[in-house]
């Protein structure tokens, strides 16, 4: 593993020494966990955006409105 240097604020700190009161083995261990769901909402909220931006547009279209109504009404059943 890789290891990083970085500055953290003191209640950070206090809450990363309550590592074994959640479970963890050790601090890398909270770090890890967090930064993965960070990761995870933050990709969450850009799928979100990017769906209600598409949303918006097959709203305001009503050329691909047609267009996907008509295959719809083609689609086996």
């Amino acid at each position: 593993m890789i290891q990083a240097k970085f500055s953290l604020e003191e209640n950070h700190v206090n809450f990363l020494n309550l590592f074994k009161k959640y479970g963890f083995k050790d601090k890398s261990a909270v770090i890890r966990t967090a930064l993965e769901r960070l990761e995870k909402e933050l990709e969450m909220e850009k799928l979100k955006s990017s769906a209600e931006m598409y949303a918006s547009l097959y709203e305001s279209d009503r050329e691909l409105q047609d267009l996907t109504n008509s295959a719809i009404t083609e689609w086996p059943e």
